[in-house]
């Protein structure tokens, strides 16, 4: 009896390490908006993204590099789209903040919560359970808390509003995408440094139709670019790997805290957080716990 115990406490551990994994996954994604801030006074938009993903790819392939050789071509085809898609959100969001400001861009972002179980249902032909709508709706309700009222309220359906919306559609793709590829039979390393090149390369491509050029080497853009390459490698191979087991509905509901992990990380800056901010994230946390319920029929 003691035995069936352990066994059943083991595999609801691991069957939660997953949903772990993407709760960290969102806590560090959170935790670089000020690294990226930074980095931004010493170079343009495409480099950085360029420089950020070429670095990441290259510490994936060292991690991974036994692995390597077992490269296929149905890999490389997923690892492709997954990048393209990854590389127009980007760049159109980098693009959008050149006319709106931070906040508003988070806002229109984050409007890939609620489009994820849509998209979701038109690749996998079923709709989200119950529970899933509902962690969807609490965790969107807490995004507009967090962004507060005067923000959305300013919003005019301008080119920078326009193209940020258009990359928080290509985000809610990425994320059905990796779920959809992330299968038995298809390596989810050999995947994560396909896509992370495809993007880097897509991002160094583009820097001269943008008429962007590379700046002087200067620490204030090096080490971010380190540092976020790092983390890069390390998030997209997390998502990869744990979306193999968890839905993109449910991995939607855990992403939709990484305002509030960025929110903490400013807090602990020195910046306030007002109350309609904590109803906001104690909304996202309740839509995740809201996603976990198993609801009857009734």
């Amino acid at each position: 009896m003691e035995g069936a115990g352990a066994g059943v406490a083991s595999s609801r551990a691991s069957a939660f390490l997953p949903e772990l994994v993407l709760i960290v996954t969102a806590a560090l994604w959170g935790g670089t908006f000020l690294i990226v801030q930074l980095a931004e006074q010493h170079t343009g938009p495409l480099f950085f993204v360029a420089a950020r993903f070429m670095t990441a790819a290259a510490l994936t392939g060292l991690l991974f590099f036994r692995a390597m050789p077992g490269l296929n071509r149905a890999e490389c085809v997923a690892g492709v789209i997954i990048g393209v898609v990854m590389f127009g959100a980007y760049t159109l969001q980098t693009w959008g903040l050149r006319s709106i400001s931070s906040s508003q861009s988070a806002f229109i972002t984050g409007m890939y919560v609620p489009v994820v179980p849509f998209v979701q249902w038109l690749f996998s032909r079923r709709a989200p359970r119950l529970a899933g709508w509902l962690g969807i709706g609490c965790a969107f309700c807490g995004l507009v808390l967090l962004t507060g009222w005067r923000q959305i309220v300013s919003l005019q359906l301008g080119a920078g509003e326009v193209g940020t919306l258009v990359a928080a559609g290509l985000i809610a793709l990425e994320i059905v995408l990796v779920g959809y590829f992330a299968r038995p039979g298809l390596d989810s390393f050999r995947m994560t440094f396909v896509q992370l090149l495809v993007v880097g390369v897509l991002a160094s491509c583009a820097m001269p139709l943008a008429h962007e050029a590379v700046p002087a080497f200067s620490w204030g853009w090096a080490l971010p670019v380190l540092a976020l390459g790092g983390l890069s490698a390390v998030i997209y191979t997390a998502m990869n790997w744990a979306q193999q087991t968890v839905s993109p509905t449910r991995a939607t509901v855990i992403y939709a805290g990484e305002p509030v992990w960025a929110g903490l990380v400013g807090w602990l800056a020195g910046e306030a957080l007002p109350m309609r901010a904590l109803a906001g994230a104690g909304l996202v946390v309740l839509g995740v716990l809201v996603s976990e319920m198993r609801l009857g029929k009734k």
